[in-house]
């Protein structure tokens, strides 16, 4: 429920400035304000000479840290900031976590999330595994929270930062192409609003009924501002531009479609996980499979995964030949999903090297294969 905009910028306040925080993050804007720098983090450190409050500034060009003494010093600073009409505050301290959003009418969206406790210490066979996203955050309540879905939101969520740089932009455009029920697409919302970065999140499904449904979701979330659904398909579905684009579990030729389209739009960042490879599959049965691989067509479930495998294959190198630096790697443990690939890409703008444009053409002239990709990037 919305709560006073005072009243929790006055709880933010009083959090900014106790000794146990840990770090807070300002963000994003009003609607209709803009705020004098377009992000702000702070952290309580410990200098020669004595405990400080360091808040670093950037004004979209470059950053600027200062290092405020504690008492007055600290307490006008703070307000300071308080004053600017960010969109967002992530405010993490030893008690826990509280995310603050101001909503198009100017009142205040809180979660709150108390610390969790110490974990018992380890012995040599275990892991402390931590959570990306808080296993309480109100979005497991909405789609059905069990341990599988978590592990998977929690191993996208993995893949997600292992694929965009440590130092995130101020300000991201993040499309979901073939979102489904985007229970995906507001998982990586509710990670990257918690590192302080101001989103504009598209989720595009070719179901209506999936638009409305998300839309009413990101309704009671609270974040309908800054996350939206379109229906439509891949190819013709009306979004401009896109920084980061995801094509989780999209069947057959769609995963081709949205890498077409992250490519068309240079998106610096891509992550999919292909689904069902039916089309190079149904090339390859055609066909007879060239010297000396006659073996890979000889049974049918060879032939099957082998498409899979050359399917993925020149995705990875197409995207190499249009300036993507490429890993393909397991998504999440085969045990929860056989569909565990994923391709992330990012765009580097290098020239593509004569090598790879010879294993490309060795791939695809070796097996007489015509790729869904090349085509559709042929047309743009």
């Amino acid at each position: 429920m919305p709560e006073s905009l005072s009243d929790a910028l006055a709880e933010v306040r009083s959090l900014l400035l106790r000794p146990d925080l840990t770090r807070a993050v300002a963000a994003g804007r009003r609607k209709g304000q803009t705020p004098s720098v377009v992000r702000a983090e702070l952290r309580t450190v410990s200098l020669k000479s004595g405990p400080k409050l360091q808040i670093v500034t950037n004004d979209g060009a470059r950053p600027f840290t200062r290092n405020v003494a504690a008492g007055d010093e600290a307490a006008a600073a703070v307000d300071a900031l308080l004053a600017e009409p960010f969109g967002n505050w992530h405010v993490e301290s030893a008690s826990g976590t509280v995310q603050l959003r101001v909503t198009k009418k100017g009142d205040a969206q809180i979660h709150r999330a108390a610390a969790e406790a110490p974990a018992p210490a380890p012995d040599a066979h275990d892991r402390v595994k931590e959570h990306l996203l808080d296993p309480g955050d109100p979005l497991f309540a909405e789609i059905g929270g069990g341990a599988a879905k978590r592990r998977q939101v929690d191993a996208f969520l993995r893949a997600l930062a292992a694929t965009l740089p440590d130092e995130l932009p101020a300000s991201l455009r993040v499309v979901d192409l073939g979102c489904g029920n985007a229970y995906l697409t507001f998982a990586a919302y509710r990670y990257l609003a918690s590192r302080g970065v101001a989103l504009d999140v598209v989720g595009v499904d070719v179901r209506e009924d999936q638009r409305v449904r998300n839309t009413a979701l990101a309704e009671r979330l609270g974040c309908a501002d800054e996350v939206r659904f379109v229906a439509g398909t891949i190819l013709d579905a009306d979004v401009d531009r896109a920084d980061v684009v995801l094509a989780l579990h999209a069947c057959d030729t769609a995963t081709d479609e949205a890498l077409a389209r992250a490519v068309q739009w240079e998106a610096r960042w891509v992550l999919a996980a292909p689904c069902c490879h039916h089309d190079l599959a149904a090339q390859l049965r055609k066909q007879q499979v060239p010297s000396p691989f006659e073996g890979l067509g000889r049974h049918g479930i060879l032939r099957e995964r082998f498409a899979d495998v050359l399917t993925d294959t020149v995705r990875a190198s197409l995207l190499r030949l249009h300036g993507y630096r490429v890993e393909v790697v397991e998504f999440i443990d085969s045990a929860h999903t056989p569909r565990n690939l994923l391709i992330r890409a990012r765009h580097t703008g290098a020239a593509p090297t004569p090598a790879a444009r010879d294993e490309y053409t060795a791939l695809t002239g070796g097996f007489h294969i015509e790729p869904a990709l090349e085509k559709l990037l042929s047309r743009s």
